[in-house]
């Protein structure tokens, strides 16, 4: 069987969706890139924002109708079993939390087809710490999806890092629904997990997924420490949501925009050129101009190198589908622009303060146009023009900038 795999949302779902292709691919079956060659299509689902929810299922309805046998897993699979089961029938399904279970599925529904095929090689590792997160943000559906915190032990991951770096990984993404809650459950926390990734021998990186200020405060030394290490990316995705504490509160969010703010002073001070990241939801129910405009106050004064803007989006079973003063949508998205032209013009002046500098990178991505995508010790993109090789370690001096990437010139290749 030929088969693809489509992979909507977060990190973490990319991660569960190349360990359940490899489990295809160890039966014997051949993963594709074209959908129109593929027997089966494995659809990993997102249920954050309803317009990404009405996307995939045109997806599923059009993959149905051209005959292809359908794997939908993922969040939507958790939250919306029976509505899937409905209308598509002959559909496997199978909610996060079930995976374990649902490797036996597929083996029963494919079975083996010949020898194990080596799935695609992968300098890049997504690695799922836990499962489910110890939060409970009003308007979040994903807490519905993947329950509470279930962390994986500490040498089953850092087993994991040591075959991948042996077999050529060169990135590590570590991810989670929280990161900075891993180990709350246990007794090894992030700090513990990353200190023993990085004693890994190897050249190779390790990025930190996104964090809720009020589990990183509670590990912020060993945080600070932990980016020190040179294999770790300088870049903290921490999202602060709203620059309202009232409406902060509101979200069932347990930080105020000071403490926040002491966070990533904090954060900045004892790392250099850290590279700021953060989550804005905007038209969140009962916001109001002055909420709004402590939010725009807020990015002005934090300037992040990005901010994601996120319209509110009501989801059925969450505490803030109910709540009263839902703001209509025009309001929302003239809130959002606003604040996302705001994130470009930071983000230009950001970006424009490193042209002529030379940077240390790393190519991790083939570009458009004859070129490479590479990263900066802190994660900033840089676009090179030319086709060169992957997984490179080169010099590179930038020469222009965007709002969203910078642009380099190679200037000298160094030893991988």
């Amino acid at each position: 069987m030929k088969f693809i795999v489509e992979t909507y949302g977060c990190t973490m779902n990319q991660g569960e969706s190349a360990e359940l292709a490899a489990r295809l691919c160890s039966l014997g079956h051949q993963q594709v890139s074209d959908a129109n060659e593929a027997d089966a299509v494995l659809i990993n689902t997102c249920v954050v924002i309803e317009p990404t929810e009405r996307k995939i299922l045109r997806r599923l309805r059009l993959l149905q109708d051209q005959g292809k046998k359908l794997i939908i897993v993922g969040c939507m699979a958790s939250v919306s079993p029976r509505q899937l089961r409905e209308e598509f029938p002959n559909a496997l399904i199978s909610g996060t939390s079930d995976y374990p279970r649902f490797t036996k599925v597929l083996e029963d529904e494919f079975q083996r087809c010949g020898e194990a095929i080596s799935s695609r090689r992968q300098e890049q590792l997504v690695l799922p710490v836990a499962q489910g997160c110890n939060g409970s943000c009003t308007y979040c559906i994903t807490k519905l999806a993947r329950g509470d915190l279930v962390s994986y032990p500490l040498e089953q991951l850092v087993g994991r890092v040591e075959r991948a770096v042996g077999q050529g990984v060169k990135e590590v993404l570590v991810t989670s629904q929280d990161t900075a809650a891993y180990g709350m459950d246990g007794n090894d926390r992030l700090p513990d997990l990353l200190k023993a990734i990085c004693g890994i021998p190897g050249d190779f990186r390790v990025r930190v997924g996104m964090m809720n200020p009020d589990n990183l405060s509670e590990i912020m030394d060993g945080m600070i420490g932990a980016y020190q290490n040179p294999k770790v990316y300088r870049f903290l995705h921490l999202p602060v949501q709203s620059g309202s504490d009232r409406i902060i509160r509101d979200m069932g969010r347990a930080y105020t925009s000071g403490s926040y703010l002491e966070m990533v002073r904090r954060m900045r001070s004892s790392i250099n050129q850290l590279t700021l990241s953060t989550d804005v939801i905007t038209g969140f129910p009962g916001e109001t101009e002055d909420d709004h405009r402590r939010t725009v106050e807020l990015m002005e004064g934090l300037r992040p190198n990005i901010i994601n803007v996120t319209r509110f989006s009501r989801r059925p079973g969450t505490v803030a589908d109910i709540m009263k003063g839902q703001v209509p949508g025009w309001i929302s998205k003239e809130r959002s622009r606003e604040i996302t032209r705001l994130r470009f013009r930071i983000s230009s002046e950001i970006n424009a303060s490193k042209v002529g500098r030379t940077f240390s990178v790393l190519i991790d991505e083939k570009g458009k146009d004859n070129s490479v995508m590479a990263r900066t010790d802190d994660y900033l993109p840089v676009v090179i023009k030319g086709d060169h090789d992957l997984w490179q370690r080169v010099e590179v001096k930038i020469t222009s900038c965007a709002s969203t990437h910078l642009y380099g010139a190679m200037v000298e290749r160094m030893e991988n």
